[in-house]
């Protein structure tokens, strides 16, 4: 019999402040114990005590689902230093757990919420409905079926009772930064409002359903991207029904050959980041439970509550800003984020800090060489761009980063960190220029896809003059 899940404000409050008291206590036992033993013993058993507080915090984010769950997974993707290297990798595993095996739901529960739904039976909707889940996720299950008319379908069903629990979860944000801080001291109220105006739209299975089925059309014949397409007419506010792609998972993709992981991190970077100059929208979900590799090379991806079309002028801002950052631009940088009102306060931020702010964010795709990402990188740009224990940049992490820019920002950290967990190297600094001035792709895969977009109307790239820069990042442009 499946636990019931808390919903309540209180509950749910209760249940984390029970694990950060857990905690606090564990860490008084382990220092009253420490109390005579040597300087080694007492290093490791501290240690030891901080292992077992933050695994016991990864317990707690996967078990209430809802926002908590999906902090755990912003976890999964970012190798953050959480715990000493020699237990990093055990620590990965534990957060794995939290991309697509959540604790599951009995299909008992789960079937009544699809029958409630369609006012029907399963019986009279699906002719096979396979009862295990194929994947679970922050808000729900995803069920393989059969349609009457034989097509292979997914079948995504949200916990009974979850709408509740994350508007609880929404509403206790404030508490979630004061126990999760101890352990995850990046944690941000910036972090925490981006997360309340997204995650709520989450629980919106009709309009996922219309917005997927948007970029199925989108993405119709392109040579290396599928996005299945939806069924909205058999999609209610807690089911979507979607196409089947049968696709290995993420796991598979990292014990490939250097070069097929190198292929398909470029296919992600190419989704997740290249999307925003392309067609002024964007994915905010990356992450390593919503994509598939087929058997024809191609990358499906997944998952689309939390979608974010842009203002083409904001685009437009984000491209400048990025390339005012390239060529060492710092004095204009500022003036752009100034007027922009993301600084508002200029007489506290040097062109200079504003300049390395933004390039400790994405120097990464700055650099004109080949370069492995990896897990560490990933997450030290993250840390130093969001961690208040980072002195680096204070001033601007007291800026007003505007939502629209904040929810790119995540999708591009996260994104980052995805290409660590693959290890994927590339040349990201020429594959952007193709969205930030407009260059021919270098890549196979860039000649592929400017060949599929002649075939569609597509935006055009920004585009702005070429300037030779004092530095290595762009200096080869």
């Amino acid at each position: 019999m499946a636990k019931e899940l808390p919903t309540s404000r209180l509950a749910r409050g209760t249940k984390l402040g029970m694990a950060v008291a857990g905690n606090a206590l564990r860490a008084q036992k382990t220092r009253r114990s420490m109390r005579g033993r040597s300087e080694a013993v007492r290093e490791r058993m501290a240690e030891e005590s901080m292992i077992r507080a933050t695994e016991q915090m990864v317990m707690v984010l996967g078990t209430m689902k809802g926002v908590a769950m999906k902090l755990g997974q912003m976890l999964s993707v970012l190798d953050l230093d959480l715990v000493p290297p020699e237990h990093r990798e055990r620590f990965q595993r534990r957060l794995a757990v939290l991309r697509d095996s959540a604790p599951s739901v009995s299909f008992d529960v789960m079937r009544a919420v699809i029958e409630e739904d369609f006012g029907r039976t399963l019986e009279e909707v699906f002719v096979d409905f396979e009862p295990e889940p194929i994947a679970a996720a922050s808000i729900g299950q995803v069920y393989r079926a059969k349609l009457r008319d034989g097509r292979t379908v997914v079948v995504k069903v949200q916990y009974p009772g979850i709408d509740a629990a994350v508007r609880a979860d929404l509403k206790n944000l404030a508490m979630f930064r004061r126990i999760l801080q101890s352990a995850m001291p990046w944690i941000t109220p910036a972090v925490l409002d981006e997360l309340r105006l997204n995650l709520e739209s989450e629980l919106d299975y009709v309009a996922e359903a219309n917005t997927q089925k948007q970029i199925a059309e989108l993405y119709r014949g392109h040579p290396f991207i599928v996005v299945p397409d939806t069924f909205p007419e058999l999609s209610t506010q807690r089911v979507l029904v979607s196409e089947y792609f049968p696709g290995r998972g993420f796991e598979e993709i990292r014990a490939l050959p250097a070069a097929e992981r190198d292929r398909i991190g470029e296919i992600i970077y190419r989704f997740y980041v290249g999307s925003l100059f392309t067609f002024n929208e964007f994915c905010g979900d990356p992450h390593p439970g919503n994509l598939l590799l087929g058997s024809d090379g191609r990358v499906a991806f997944l998952d689309f509550g939390l979608y974010n079309r842009m203002d083409p002028a904001h685009v437009r801002f984000e491209a400048t800003c990025i390339r005012a950052a390239a060529e060492d631009r710092a004095e204009e940088l500022r003036d752009l984020m100034v007027q922009r009102g993301v600084i508002d306060s200029p007489e506290e931020i040097t062109p200079e800090e504003c300049l390395e702010y933004v390039l400790a964010a994405c120097e990464w795709a700055l650099v004109d060489e080949d370069l492995t990402i990896t897990p560490e990188l990933a997450s030290g740009a993250f840390i130093l761009a969001v961690d208040p224990r980072a002195s680096e940049f204070s001033g601007m992490k007291q800026q007003n980063l505007p939502p629209e820019h904040l929810f790119s920002r995540r999708a591009d950290f996260l994104t980052f960190g995805m290409l660590g967990q693959l290890e994927a190297t590339g040349n990201w600094h020429r594959i952007a220029r193709e969205w930030l001035y407009g260059d021919e792709p270098v890549t196979e895969l860039g000649r592929a896809h400017r060949d599929w977009l002649a075939t569609r109307p597509a935006p055009t790239p920004t585009t702005a003059p070429k300037k030779k820069t004092t530095r290595k990042r762009a200096a080869k442009a």
